[in-house]
């Protein structure tokens, strides 16, 4: 029995104020790479440890990727990324939603993140407190694809594999590290474009699925 609700956050539960944001980091620095080699190495760079600023975090991105990045373009990354951030907003379906499933089951949030944004985010729309616990990137010095991420996140909340489900919008960083570990999936597809099972485009249909 489902005990645990691990919540993805960025494009699960909220929307970015701009489009994909880790896709516009690798256009604006040219990276030519594989997205799914890409998205791993930058997020590790970025959203592994906690930065005083996000110039901080993106010089270390450039850094991880050995690009230059001079004064113009790294003013376009930050620009672009606090756009994001500042324009986000939950999904229509996502407060009520939580506020329901709150009362019977313990709300988790697990996401690869900066230490900019999150906060900020889940302050402005009062998320904080729908959740139990918070397991944040930057803060466990681990990104969700690390083969190590779910196992702690179960270890320190004491419960079985058995008993969580994750909810996330990503394959790479939710499906693949939950089936890798046992545990039950669930892809958020909002648009409706993507093959996997158990799949529901919004929250509303979260539960007949657990």
């Amino acid at each position: 029995m489902v005990k645990a609700i691990l919540f993805d956050f960025w494009g699960t539960l909220v929307e970015n104020g701009v489009w994909s944001p880790t896709k516009q980091v690798k256009n604006i620095l040219q990276i030519n790479l594989p997205f799914s080699e890409y998205v791993v190495r930058m997020e590790r760079a970025m959203m592994g440890q906690k930065f005083d600023s996000l110039k901080d975090a993106f010089e270390n991105v450039c850094k991880e990727f050995n690009v230059e990045c001079p004064e113009d373009r790294m003013e376009q990354l930050i620009g672009m990324w606090n756009k994001s951030w500042m324009l986000a907003k939950p999904y229509e379906d996502v407060l009520p939603a939580l506020e329901k499933l709150k009362q019977k089951y313990k709300l988790v949030l697990v996401s690869n993140t900066d230490a900019v944004s999150i906060l900020r985010v889940l302050e402005k729309f009062k998320m904080a407190e729908l959740f139990d616990k918070k397991y944040l990137s930057y803060e466990v010095g681990m990104i969700k694809t690390d083969k190590n991420f779910l196992k702690m996140v179960v270890d320190d909340m004491g419960v079985g594999v058995e008993d969580c489900v994750i909810v996330g919008d990503s394959m790479q960083s939710d499906m693949q590290p939950a089936e890798r570990i046992g545990m039950k999936a669930i892809l958020v597809d909002r648009k409706g474009s993507r093959e996997y099972s158990p799949c529901i485009k919004t929250l509303n249909e979260l539960e007949m699925q657990l």
